[in-house]
């Protein structure tokens, strides 16, 4: 392979990546108006005695589980918000140090409590309660 096939197989590649990208990018949202909405009739209970649910015993921590992000504060509460950005439904994380949710995809950010901080999100998320009784941590609508 020449110089000229070389770098025309490697432009050719980086195409390809940068159409799969943007193809990723116009995923439809689950809802006709255009956002997204967290899981209803939540309730399930997190045993935080096991290794499965460790992030949650550290300050910062947090866990996806049922279609919802269950995390620990800087300051040791526990909140939980819907996983799902409400913009397009991509997976959202935890940032503890910074206290907010944040999706990777957009750079939709919201607050501890769910609300937008920046767009494209325009809506907050679903809060869900938590309670703590010894080690099982209950979340719940």
């Amino acid at each position: 392979m020449d110089r000229k096939e070389f770098l025309s197989t490697i432009g050719i590649t980086a195409a390809s990546f940068a159409l799969i990208n943007c193809i990723g990018c116009s995923k439809k949202s689950d809802s006709a108006s255009g956002s997204v909405t967290g899981p209803t009739g939540v309730d399930f209970t997190l045993d935080l005695s096991l290794s499965s649910n460790s992030a949650l015993l550290s300050n910062g921590g947090y866990l996806a589980s049922n279609g919802v992000i269950v995390a620990k504060t800087t300051a040791g509460a526990y909140i939980a918000v819907q996983q799902s950005c409400t913009h397009e439904s991509y997976p959202l994380i935890y940032q503890g140090s910074s206290q907010q949710f944040y999706c990777n995809n957009h750079g939709s950010a919201f607050t501890e409590a769910g609300v937008v901080k920046n767009s494209p999100a325009n809506r907050n998320l679903t809060v869900y309660k938590t309670t703590l009784t010894g080690t099982s941590l209950r979340v719940f609508s």
